[in-house]
């Protein structure tokens, strides 16, 4: 049993990992002011220790405005950068797992209220809100206050925001960085005909629609330093008919390749309400699977992985390099350990925990796992 592909070590360009478990970015709605808390010390410094071979930070908006919630991380500002390199360096000190970050603006979907109070769209006119920005002046949700289309200036500056927030990314040691670009979001949005509505170079055929994200991509790859790598973080269907879908996203996957990119992790949905999501065990899988056919980079696969067997059939069988676990491992903090115990593997774990070992698993921990 000590086999299982899911505790070899894999590589995304020059980022060594120790197996093929990855932590996705979770938002957990904490920051003030874009400054991360103690809560994110808690939060990300157990995540830490978990055996998993990548951290990945939560989406961390690049300008105020591109905040999903007004309690979302940022890295806009110089409060923001000294903010998270606090909790960086207690994490460093303990944990050698690598840490890399995932950069977003939320486009049309920012301004809203955390979820656990509803995570309704919260009017600009409101204390907590904000004017929404996206490509066309189309609403998420019928009866939302619409977002204000982009114009050239409003372009540039999300594309600068990006670069910026690359570059402090860099600053702090980060080892990787992710674009978010699925689940609705705004470089999603420019990408789906259901939300971007342009009649300019950003609008219309597939390859305007990918123009905007593309000048992203270019603008963090060059910001960010050239031996760490940047991925993405892509939507493989609208799961609405006449949306974004799998063709146009291996389209823009090969665009992504040409440019440098070091990974795809491959997620689904989230632009429109009307979606029809066939929400069970792997169901994106297929999408990653789709996306690993047609590309030589890295795929992540996510959704719904929460069995052993189950994520050592996806990379054992090369549906996906790698396999992301979210709300899975905020369950079970543990789920790398307990899977290297099930499949006979090793799995680091710090000094201090050694002793928790159980004593029918006496190979578990390794300090080269």
């Amino acid at each position: 049993m000590g086999g299982a592909r899911l505790f070899t070590p894999f590589q995304v360009g020059k980022l060594e990992l120790a197996n093929r478990i990855v932590i996705a970015p979770m938002c957990q709605y904490s920051a003030v002011e874009g400054c991360m808390t103690d809560w994110h010390q808690i939060h990300l410094g157990q995540l830490a220790l978990s055996g998993a071979a990548l951290l990945t930070i939560e989406a961390t908006a690049v300008l105020p405005e591109g905040r999903i919630s007004y309690a979302d991380v940022g890295l806009w500002s110089d409060a923001n950068e000294a903010a998270m390199g606090k909790v960086l360096n207690s994490i460093r000190r303990w944990s050698e797992m690598p840490l890399a970050i995932q950069l977003a603006h939320a486009g049309r979907k920012a301004s809203t209220e955390v979820p656990w109070k509803g995570g309704a769209q919260i009017a600009p006119d409101q204390d907590t809100g904000w004017q929404t920005v996206a490509p066309s002046a189309v609403s998420f949700r019928e009866g939302e206050h619409p977002p204000v289309a982009l114009d050239q200036s409003g372009l540039a500056r999300v594309r600068d925001g990006f670069a910026r927030a690359a570059q402090r990314a860099g600053h702090l040691g980060l080892e990787a960085v992710q674009i978010h670009a699925a689940h609705g979001y705004l470089l999603h949005e420019f990408l789906s005909p259901l939300s971007n509505c342009r009649g300019d170079q950003y609008g219309g055929s597939l390859q305007n629609r990918m123009r905007f994200p593309l000048a992203v991509f270019d603008a963090v790859r060059a910001a960010f330093p050239a031996d760490r790598p940047v991925s993405v973080r892509v939507s493989g269907t609208d799961w609405v008919e006449g949306g974004w879908d799998i063709e146009q996203t291996v389209a823009f996957a090969a665009a992504l390749e040409q440019r440098g990119c070091a990974a795809l992790h491959v997620s689904s949905g989230g632009l429109s309400p009307y979606q029809q999501i066939p929400v069970g065990p792997s169901y994106q899988v297929p999408l990653a699977r789709a996306l690993k056919a047609s590309t030589k980079m890295p795929i992540v696969a996510v959704g719904l992985i929460t069995d052993f067997e189950q994520a050592e059939a996806i990379v054992g069988t090369g549906d996906a390099d790698l396999v992301a676990l979210a709300r899975g491992i905020l369950f079970n903090p543990r789920w790398p350990w307990h899977a290297a115990a099930h499949f006979g593997a090793r799995v680091r774990a710090p000094d201090q925990y050694l002793r928790s070992q159980p004593r029918h698993y006496p190979h578990l921990f390794g300090v080269g796992a």
